[in-house]
Formats: structure tokens, C-alpha cells, sequence
């Protein structure tokens, strides 16, 4: 069996970030083929929500971590962690055993759910993802193997955050594909009234390259309006050391860049 927890990582995001794999089989489990991918092409599409990791191996391995210096537990990994069926239940366990905030980070693809919203709702901090103001260029960048539509999707995080009363993110992932759609997804984004925009680009090994400093630059201008805005490549990250390299190397390969995603 895969190790569950991994890191703590410097995250540009959250900190001192230790990572919880929920969906951690060994493969990448995930509804979606993101161009971006640093887990590689998913090879075997998973759509329907299930139980990877039983509750007591996750509760084994909190306590035997002990204590560890993190500003934020954070749902990641080989996937998409709302696949997890008991993804709410091992919130409320992590929180208890650490006593940090927790963080998920979701693709949005099963956000439409209400069963995945109502989990969500547990977490400090929910960081949900939309890549493209359009269906074409979502299903360009995302290669969704879900049905479900960007509409839904977008449709899905406005309901959440009528009902959630924690922190919500969105990130972006910007990439040459999307690139000249940053005004509209700027305009997506203030229609959301988020509580925070990240803009990223993929500094780690995969399928595409990442955008310039100058070009994410510029791409940040376009959301000039919107509170709150953070860039990757303007983020400070802490210094921290992992509890087992081997397998955070596994979910966050080396960047291709000194800077650290």
C-alpha cells in the first residue's frame, strides 16, 4: 500500500502544505486528461466516486506522523480526491488529528454533485479549477472523460458558493491554449465573487510548456479588477522537508524551473 500523506511541500498557496492522498492507488485517478498534467495522461478514466483508502489506514498514518509543522493539510495527490467517496468523513478526521486548517484542491469535475458540494462545505479551504471561459477550449485543455459540461461545472461552483462559508479559490491554469482568453476568464471569475484567484502555469515536467513571467504578467493585468489575485511566479514558498521524498517526488515531480509550485 501507497503512502497516504506525503510532504509536508512549499506550497505558493497555503505554505507549510502537508499533502493527503485519498485516492492514493499508485495510478493516476482522475475524470479528466488536462494537457498540463504533471501526473502524465490518464490512462484509465475513473468518473464514479468510490472508496480508495479506508478511514483507519489514513488514521494510522496521522498518528504515526506525530506532530508536523504545516499551515494546512491538503486533499491532492494521484487525483481528483472528491472520486473518494468518504472524502467528508476523512476531512473531519484530519482536522481532528492535526488540528489545521484543511484545504481541498478539486478539479470541479464532480462538483456538480450535491453530495460532492456537501463534503466540500467541510473544508477550510476549497480551491476549485476552471481553465477556459468556453466548451471548446475546456474540452481543448481539460479532455474531459466525464459528461459533464462547462456550463454545469461553472453553474455548480456558484451554487457552493451560496452555501459555503469557507474560503474559496479558484485557480487557472494558463497554458498557450488559453492564453488569450484571460480577459473572459477574468470576467468568469468576478462573476463568482471569489475570495481568491490563482493563476498558474506548469513549471512541472508535462505535455506543454509553461508561460513566461512576462506573459503570466501580462495575463494578471486582465484581472486587475478582481481582490485578492496571487501569481505563481510572484509567490513566496517556505523552506520544508518532506517525511518521505520518494513518494511526495512521486505526486510533484521536480520543476522544470528553481521556482516551486
Amino acid at each position: 500500500m501507497k503512502s497516504v500523506i506525503y510532504g509536508p511541500v512549499a506550497s505558493w498557496r497555503l505554505g507549510r502544505s502537508l499533502g493527503v492522498d485519498i485516492v492514493s492507488t499508485g495510478n493516476k485517478v482522475c475524470p479528466f486528461d488536462c494537457v498540463y498534467c504533471q501526473l502524465g495522461q490518464t490512462v484509465r478514466p475513473v468518473v464514479r466516486r468510490r472508496e480508495f483508502i479506508a478511514i483507519s489506514e489514513l488514521a494510522r498514518e496521522l498518528e504515526e506522523a506525530g506532530d508536523i509543522e504545516i499551515d494546512y493539510a491538503t486533499f491532492s495527490g494521484m487525483g481528483e480526491p472528491t472520486l473518494a467517496s468518504n472524502l467528508g468523513e476523512a476531512i473531519g478526521l484530519v482536522r481532528s488529528a492535526l488540528g489545521k486548517p484543511v484545504a481541498v484542491l478539486t478539479n470541479s469535475s464532480l462538483m456538480p454533485r450535491e453530495d460532492v458540494r456537501h463534503e466540500l462545505a467541510q473544508a477550510d479551504v476549497v480551491m476549485a479549477k476552471v481553465d477556459a471561459p468556453g466548451e471548446l477550449l475546456y474540452r481543448r485543455v481539460n479532455r474531459p472523460k466525464i459528461r459533464c459540461n462547462l456550463d454545469d461545472i461553472v453553474e455548480a461552483i456558484r451554487l457552493f458558493r451560496g452555501e459555503y462559508r469557507g474560503k474559496l479559490a479558484l485557480q487557472m491554469m494558463f497554458v498557450d491554449a488559453n492564453k488569450d482568453s484571460a480577459a473572459e476568464m477574468a470576467k468568469l471569475a468576478f462573476e463568482l465573487s471569489l475570495d481568491e484567484v490563482q493563476l498558474n502555469t506548469p513549471l512541472r515536467p508535462c505535455g506543454v510548456s509553461p508561460l513566461s513571467p512576462e506573459e503570466m504578467a501580462n495575463i494578471k493585468k486582465e484581472f486587475s479588477g478582481l481582490k485578492n489575485v496571487i501569481m505563481v511566479y510572484e509567490a513566496a514558498r517556505p523552506q520544508v522537508a518532506p517525511l518521505d521524498a520518494a513518494e511526495t517526488l512521486r505526486r510533484r515531480p521536480e520543476p522544470r524551473r528553481t521556482t516551486e509550485t
